[in-house]
Order: C-alpha cells, then sequence, then structure tokens
C-alpha cells in the first residue's frame, strides 16, 4: 500500500493485511441515488444551508444551499491558485451538477456528486452495504496487479489510447477530449481492471470511510474504521488528528479519497493511481467527487 515514487502523502510503501469483501463494480449513478432519495426522503448536504455556528464569520450569501464547481477559465492562468477554476455555487448539487439551470437528464449512469461523506454513509447503510477503508479501496483499484505505474500497466495511455476518464491538454482551461469526455462519462465505457472493477481510476475521485492521515497510523486507523463506525477510542483519536487548520478544510475533520477524476493531469493532478490519496474535508461536496460501496465477509 502507498508508494515512495510520488507526492508526500502517499509514502510510506508498507504492507498491509486485511479481510476478503464484495465491492460495488462501479460508482453509484445518479440513477441509484435517486432510487434512494425516492425511497428514503434523503437531502444532501448540497442541498441544505449551512449552520451558522460552525462557519461565523462567512457571509450570509455564502451560508445558502451551495456546492463547489469546476469552471474552467478562459484562457491560460497557470495552475498555483486553483480558486481561479473552482467556484461555490449557489443551488449547484447532484440534481444540478454545473448549477441552477443544469440537470441530470440523460446522465443516469453517470456516478453521482456533490455527494458528502455522510450522504455517501447514508446511502450505504440504506443498501445494506459500507463504505470502504482506504486500504480496501487500494486493494480493489489494483484488480490484483500491484507495483507497477498505473492500475493496468506502465503506460498513462497505452498504445495512445486512454484507458480511465482523465484530463488531457492545458490545465485548467484547455481539455483536449482525447477520451471523449469533459466532465463526468458513463460508468463502464473504459476497460475494467483486473477484478471486473470500472472506474476506479478517473471519472470521480471517490470517497472512503478512512479519516485522513499519515500512512504510517493507517493500519491502527482502519481496524478503528472497520470495527466501530467512529464509537470508540481509536476512531475518534482518527478523526481529530484528520483535522488540518491550516489546510482549505480549516477546523473541519477529513476523509481520504481516492483514484482521481477528470481532472487529473499530468501536468497538474497525477493522481490518477491506486496508491494517491487526498483529503476531503466532511463539510464539503464538488463537481468530481462519488462514492462506490463494499459488503464484507
Amino acid at each position: 500500500m502507498g508508494s515512495d515514487l510520488h507526492y508526500p502523502e502517499e509514502a510510506p510503501a508498507h504492507m498491509v493485511s486485511i479481510d476478503g469483501f464484495w465491492m460495488d463494480r462501479s460508482p453509484v449513478t445518479n440513477a441509484q441515488f435517486l432510487k434512494f432519495v425516492k425511497a428514503t426522503g434523503h437531502v444532501t448536504l448540497a442541498e441544505q444551508p449551512a449552520d451558522p455556528a460552525q462557519y461565523p464569520d462567512a457571509l450570509p450569501e455564502l451560508l445558502v444551499p451551495s456546492s463547489i464547481v469546476f469552471v474552467p477559465p478562459p484562457g491560460p492562468i497557470g495552475t498555483g491558485d486553483p480558486y481561479r477554476w473552482w467556484q461555490y455555487i449557489a443551488g449547484a448539487n447532484w440534481r444540478h451538477p454545473e448549477g441552477p439551470g443544469s440537470s441530470i437528464k440523460s446522465r443516469d449512469h453517470h456516478p453521482v456528486v456533490h455527494v458528502a461523506h455522510a450522504d455517501a454513509a447514508a446511502y450505504a447503510a440504506w443498501s445494506g452495504k459500507q463504505l470502504p477503508s482506504e486500504t480496501e479501496w487500494e486493494r480493489a483499484a489494483w484488480g490484483g496487479r500491484e507495483g507497477a505505474e498505473y492500475a493496468w500497466g506502465e503506460e498513462l495511455h497505452p498504445g495512445g489510447q486512454p484507458v480511465a476518464n482523465t484530463f488531457q491538454g492545458d490545465f485548467p482551461h484547455h481539455n483536449s477530449l482525447l477520451d471523449g469526455y469533459a466532465g463526468t462519462s458513463p460508468v463502464g465505457v473504459f476497460p475494467a481492471n483486473g477484478y471486473g472493477l470500472f472506474d476506479t481510476i478517473g471519472n470521480v475521485w471517490e470517497l472512503t470511510d478512512s479519516w485522513y492521515g499519515h500512512h504510517p497510523r493507517q493500519a491502527d486507523e482502519e481496524l478503528a474504521a472497520e470495527g466501530s463506525s467512529g464509537c470508540c477510542a481509536g476512531a475518534a483519536d482518527a478523526r481529530e488528528a484528520s483535522i488540518d487548520p491550516t489546510s482549505q478544510h480549516g477546523t473541519m475533520p477529513r476523509k481520504v479519497v481516492k483514484g482521481g477524476s477528470y481532472l487529473c493531469a499530468p501536468s497538474y493532478c497525477r493522481r490518477y493511481r491506486p496508491a494517491a490519496r487526498m483529503a476531503q474535508g466532511i463539510d464539503t461536496s464538488t463537481s468530481h467527487m462519488g462514492f462506490r460501496c463494499i459488503v464484507r465477509l
């Protein structure tokens, strides 16, 4: 698990043992999430106004139901300031991925996006499943291969052909669409990995149930996450340790997300690899983040 060859948060590469599990073949789709919402009446975090007590310094207009949307700039702007292509848009949610006026019509088989960790956990519980730990997710993403540069081998585009939905071109302003998609793609249009799983790499980042932390503590954290859903001292400590006030998530606890997305580009985000990882605040949803579920033995 992990890598010593890329981003520092992936190191050190280390051995972890886990039990067997079944995993959804693809990320949860809009059609599947709609079925859940109709059955339960669930309202996602992005569809609710933010609690002013949690954000005492926020402007009132920033507390309305909103989510974070990728909006490509009109021309080259460099890659130093992500706030130049990410916008907090009122009315953006899983039904309206680009904000008011957009819809998921004709996107039934695209991954659901604009879901926060609590939304994914609610869906998993309703479906009789669980969210994977980071270890479980990474094990599945390799598809039985392990040790290569990518989940499918040593080339990003084998034979010049994309095998995952990522970003080609000059990020963030120009996507050459070599893979055919500017945003999310229907699940299953790219080849499955060795375990028969689709889109473990690219398309959307996928939420896990692991609190973000340094890899040396990961094994103990997994035991806490898998055994208790956060009720024990180990999980509480991991939750607290996931907070980094210097990050863009401030004092909000963070979960691990895996797999990269349609916005990962060689010039900016080389996280289209199983070992790659990123931290995501539990109060945040975006237009490039989804999830899938597992069932443990």
